[in-house]
């Protein structure tokens, strides 16, 4: 199934997409690529709430209050962490992803991974854009895959 079809049972799926505000530009073309491929495999505008933290290192926190909250199927983070001069993008990162993976085993919910971690602005820009390569499209699909895996597996 592609990313731009119709997908059953996502009228009824419940999305919460977490958008740290830290490189709005980037993460504000990562929610326009996520919202869009939602829109078209069929899940409802109101079923996909978009909640905003400062940073990517907010990010793991948010998510585990969503998942702990039973409201949503899967969550979507989207962040932007660009390298710079110091050690502060290793830090960030790596923590960003071993909290959002955290989130996700220890709760059963989905948690799909968008936080880009470019060498540059240019870098982010071309992965964000949704006329390039749209990343939000693919953690997007991601959230919807692992929603019918869940689904799949349910007892």
């Amino acid at each position: 199934m592609t990313d731009n079809q119709l997908r059953p049972g996502a009228e009824n799926w419940r999305i919460a997409i977490v958008v740290a505000q830290f490189n709005p530009t980037i993460t504000g073309m990562l929610l326009e690529g996520t919202r869009a491929t939602l829109a078209n495999a069929g899940v409802a505008d109101d079923h996909a709430q978009v909640f905003a933290v400062p940073g990517a290192w907010e990010l793991p926190l948010a998510s585990q209050r969503l998942a702990e909250s039973g409201r949503f199927d899967a969550i979507i983070a989207l962040g932007a962490v660009v390298r710079g001069e110091t050690a502060h993008f290793d830090f960030i990162s790596t923590e960003c992803a071993r909290g959002l993976q955290q989130v996700s085993l220890e709760t059963g919910i989905p948690v799909a991974f968008g936080v880009l971690t470019p060498e540059n602005g240019e870098q982010a820009i071309e992965r964000a854009d949704p006329k390039r390569k749209n990343k939000g499209r693919e953690v997007a699909a991601a959230a919807m895959d692992m929603i019918a895996f869940n689904a799949e597996v349910a007892p």
